[in-house]
């Protein structure tokens, strides 16, 4: 490529970058600035991706996970073809546009995953890098490699600094995740002034510690140095990190190489200036050079050929392998199985029953013949999470191919990376820990909800229920924290029949999040129509009535209880499943009044958790708006007030 054209393409990638900041007169200038060169080294000789079909399978994935520079990946998005006009980069950060402040999956084209929050864009890489190390171990023949995509990213000191990425790097070179790349933005700047202050570790040694192929490029405007580190880290086996020696905010004489240049506009003067020290012209702003836009756009034929040899190569691969064909061929449409739901146990009536845990655990390896792309694990917690399936290997390095996954101590990092792994496309993947741990994954399960990932979040051990351990490993806030996340569906099953359904929903629904909180402790399977899908269904009347118990979870059968002796005294009683709030809101007003009808005030909720939010619905609560303690499960219950005589004082009061 001609030398002053290539240097052309970079500096509109900047001026672009910092001429949408200056006009919304908010954003982060440096980033794109300092960065432009990596990015243009992906993205016009590696990144395979096709702009006019953005979802298109067979592509490579790109991440910005410095989510703070988006100008820079909008700028690339519009300049190669995606369906992203002029007109949207200047209206940068403006109500209703395309182009918020930090990328936004499922908003605009052409971006992969929601960045901002610093190490989530990093960790989430790490799961689409292991789905697809999963779908070509399961799909992959000699020959014929339908999966083969790249993970590229550019990290910045931010996202190694926080500990999510930290998780996430070790899992990632423990796994051996070769097609891994990510280039480091090295500029040795972050928000409080120089990473002297607060960074000074070997990055390099620590990324080879955890088993990280890692290279230097000296100068971050080098193209050639930089092309030829990433065919480096393409011959490698190992994840690679290519730390680039930038300068943040490239090219403006006053502000590059200091803080002043991180997180806002450089100011008309100053941008001028850099305009004029790179030999660009100052007016008009968003300037693009027409032989620059030619260049660039060329992307969009390049996409299209790449898609159709991709494709020819499907077909070819459909011809040879005709069943792994079919069953390739539903994934990637996002089909389940016809009559999967059939693999869903019944569980018979039982005073005894089991914990909720357990039941879940049935109810994976009843699925899991019947949908070969239910894959997941645990946080180092499988045999208490009851998330195995049997028969499978781990995933490991040596068997990719495997459906068990060891998360390790590392709820943070799990998290994302089930989000990278459930929007990669061709899996349904699930993570399990305690529930009360779920407070280090909240970054990763807010994001889910927010960009509508379908990732299963399953959270066992969910009450002061779990007895011995104590208030530290006790959730009381949780449910009603995870409540308050838009977009997020927290489902709390009272027996296995309700589990089992509660898995359905998950399943079925690919539109965001999905929570599962379980039980340690054993619960009575009921007779009932586990109506899970309605999110509250009526369990049964006793009479007619004039008192609703109701109840989430756990406490399901404890309100059965108590609404025989207050049938058996002569009350009328109704007492009502509440799996899920989120569910029962979506359904229509008819519905609603059919299970709480208006004209029966006399309510009471009881959850062993937080009362907040149960006023909506209930005129009393029976709720844990404190820490529990260390004691048998049925010592703390008795203790805290969860017993049929309490419930049964508490609504004679109402």
């Amino acid at each position: 490529m001609d030398s002053d054209l290539q240097t052309k393409a970079i500096n509109t990638l900047r001026f672009l970058s910092a001429d949408g900041v200056q006009k919304a007169n908010s954003g982060h200038p440096g980033l794109p600035m300092g960065a432009a060169a990596m990015a243009f080294t992906i993205w016009t000789r590696h990144l395979r991706h096709s702009p006019r079909n953005p979802k298109w399978m067979g592509r490579d994935r790109f991440i910005l996970s410095g989510g703070h520079g988006s100008m820079l990946l909008y700028s690339l998005l519009h300049l190669t073809g995606y369906e992203l006009s002029l007109e949207q980069l200047q209206s940068f950060r403006q109500w209703g546009s395309l182009t918020p402040g930090h990328p936004e999956y499922g908003l605009t084209p052409g971006v992969e995953v929601t960045t901002g929050p610093l190490g989530q864009g990093f960790a989430t890489g790490v799961g689409m890098a292991i789905a697809s190390a999963h779908l070509a171990a399961t799909f992959n023949k000699p020959g014929h490699e339908i999966f083969d995509a790249y993970i590229y990213a550019i990290v910045t000191d931010g996202d190694l600094m926080e500990g999510v990425a930290s998780e996430a790097a070790s899992m990632a070179g423990h796994l051996s995740l070769g097609r891994l790349i990510y280039l480091y933005d090295d500029n040795k700047i972050s928000i409080d002034g120089s990473t002297d202050l607060a960074f000074t570790e070997d990055r390099a040694k620590r990324f080879e510690a955890y088993g990280w192929h890692v290279q230097r490029v000296d100068d971050g405007n080098d193209v050639e140095a930089i092309d030829k580190a990433i065919k480096a880290a393409k011959a490698d086996p190992r994840p690679s990190i290519i730390m680039c020696r930038t300068i943040i905010g490239f090219g403006a004489p006053n502000r590059q190489g200091t803080s002043k240049a991180h997180g806002e506009p450089l100011g008309d003067d100053e941008l001028n200036a850099a305009k004029e020290n790179l030999g660009w012209v100052k007016e008009p702003r968003f300037f693009i050079p027409e032989d620059v836009l030619n260049f660039y756009r060329k992307a969009v034929e390049r996409g299209r050929e790449l898609e159709a040899d991709w494709k020819m190569r499907g077909e070819a691969y459909a011809r040879l392998f005709p069943d792994l064909g079919v069953e390739l061929q539903r994934r990637l449409s996002g089909e389940l199985p016809k009559g999967w739901e059939s693999a869903l146990p019944a569980f018979p009536v039982d005073a005894k029953g089991m914990a909720t845990r357990a039941a879940s655990g049935k109810v994976i390896n009843a699925l899991a013949p019947k949908l070969p792309e239910l894959i997941g694990g645990s946080a180092d917690l499988a045999p208490s999470n009851n998330t195995k399936i049997d028969g499978s290997p781990a995933f490991q390095k040596d068997s990719y191919a495997g459906r068990n996954f060891h998360f390790g101590v590392r709820e943070h990092a799990m998290g994302s990376v089930l989000n990278g792994m459930s929007i990669f496309g061709g899996i349904i993947p699930y993570g399990a820990t305690f529930l009360v741990f779920a407070d280090y994954m909240r970054a990763s399960i807010r994001l889910a909800a927010l960009s509508h990932y379908p990732s299963i979040f399953i959270f066992t051990h969910d009450s002061v229920g779990l007895g011995e351990d104590g208030p530290t490993h006790q959730p009381v806030e949780h449910l009603t924290s995870l409540r308050l996340i838009p977009n997020l569906v927290v489902i709390r099953p009272a027996d296995a029949n309700e589990t089992a359904q509660a898995w359905k929903v998950a399943i079925s629904r690919r539109d965001g999040p999905t929570v599962m909180a379980l039980t340690r402790q054993n619960l009575p399977t009921l007779e009932s129509p586990a109506l899970v899908e309605k999110g509250a269904y009526v369990l049964k009347d006793f009479g007619t009535p004039e008192i609703i118990l109701m109840a989430s979870g756990s406490e399901v059968s404890l309100i059965l209880d108590a609404a025989q002796k207050l049938a058996d005294e002569g009350k009328g009683v109704r007492v009502v499943s509440f799996p899920s709030w989120e569910l029962f809101e979506k359904q229509d007003e008819a519905y609603r009044e059919s299970v709480l009808p208006k004209n029966i005030q006399k309510r009471l909720a009881v959850e062993a958790g937080a009362t907040l939010g149960w006023e909506r619905y209930a005129k009393s609560v029976i709720g844990i708006d404190r820490y529990g303690a260390s004691a048998p499960a049925k010592v703390i219950f008795e203790k805290l007030g969860f017993t049929v005589d309490n419930v049964v004082a508490k609504a004679k009061e109402l």
